[in-house]
């Protein structure tokens, strides 16, 4: 359930809502909006319906929310859409993330040096994995420990915030020390207990879709980290697996659209695992630009012929900062802009 403050609701009569929803064994969720305050009520919907807030004092209607992802889902902030402040910059509204980096931090020197470039070009968030789902158990795994401590490094030289993977809750004291955005990949996207850890942690979180999830599965997943309490969720659309061979995974683009209209939440897009090749990249960044997106995740490599992971998507580094003002200028067309401060 829904429950919509008067605008004049005082802080008292808002409070005495929310005893009341917890009152009847529900969960509530505080959202101010710019002009009103909404209380969502995670329960059961006949126990709460029965507490009659109708009418009661600074409350102006009580509406069901239909959809099974509650807090997820775009009417609990009636019509507003998210905007998250991370790391001192913006992500969601007029504001167009640009994520850049490293598919996974092979080397101090390459990853210093590729957060040098792309921050130059105008990224806002260095992306780099320590740790790899890969699917061969003899393909490399990632640096680690030592990753997390290179990326710090690439954060302390650059003042970049860095995004991330956590493949495994053990690993999540040392990821939470050193990362701005949790990635959750595609592959964990359904492991509900890594999902509950990350919400009650609090970190900003970045959601993929799984390579043959719904769009409800997707918001179903950020719904576990948002009912812990954690508002900072992203979702992340980087390809689907249907039957088409000509290229690594197809673009889902509708689901930028779909995904604003049922979700407050902010919507980023990962063309670089999309394409799984080079010249793909640029046209699938640019095309969900359009489309409204509020960023997209994209690997870059200073020598993508010797990186050790996913090098044939990768974008050079001498490349980057042509493609930044390029989508930069696509970007406004939908009426974002690239911007590095909050």
């Amino acid at each position: 359930m829904l429950i919509v403050m008067k605008s004049a609701a005082s802080g008292e009569e808002i409070q005495a809502v929310i005893e009341r929803v917890q009152s009847a064994g529900a969960r509530s969720h505080l959202v101010r909006g710019e002009e009103v305050a909404v209380i969502g009520a995670i329960g059961d919907r006949e126990h709460v319906a029965r507490l009659g807030l109708e009418g009661s004092p600074g409350v102006d209607s009580v509406v069901p929310i239909l959809k099974p992802y509650k807090l997820a889902s775009s009417e609990v902030r009636q019509g507003e859409r998210s905007v998250l402040e991370i790391g001192g910059r913006r992500v969601g509204g007029e504001h167009f993330a640009l994520v850049a980096g490293p598919c996974t931090v092979e080397s101090r020197d390459q990853t210093l040096a590729t957060a040098r470039i792309v921050k130059d070009a105008g990224a806002m968030f260095l992306r780099g994995g320590a740790y790899k789902p890969r699917t061969s158990p003899y393909a490399f795994q990632g640096l680690g420990e030592a990753g997390l401590r290179i990326l710090a490094e690439a954060k302390a030289e650059t003042g970049m915030p860095i995004v991330t993977e956590l493949m495994d809750v053990r690993d999540l004291e040392p990821v939470l020390a050193v990362a701005d955005v949790i990635q959750i990949g595609a592959r964990n996207m359904q492991n509900y207990t890594l999902l509950t850890e990350v919400g009650r942690a609090g970190c900003p979180v970045m959601i993929k879709r799984g390579l043959s999830s719904t769009l409800e599965e997707l918001l179903m997943a950020a719904e576990y980290v948002l009912k812990e309490g954690n508002e900072n969720v992203l979702l992340c659309e980087r390809g689907i697996r249907t039957f088409e061979t000509a290229y690594r995974f197809t673009l889902d683009l509708t689901a930028v659209p779909v995904l604003k209209q049922l979700s407050h939440l902010p919507v980023i897009v990962d063309p670089s695992h999309a394409a799984g090749r080079r010249d793909l990249v640029e046209p699938l960044s640019l095309a969900p630009a359009a489309a409204g997106a509020d960023g997209i995740i994209v690997e870059v490599h200073p020598a993508p012929d010797e990186a050790i992971c996913d090098g044939p998507q990768a974008l050079h580094c001498d490349d980057f900062a042509r493609f930044a003002a390029k989508l930069d200028q696509v970007a406004a067309i939908a009426g974002k802009r690239i911007g590095a401060a909050a």
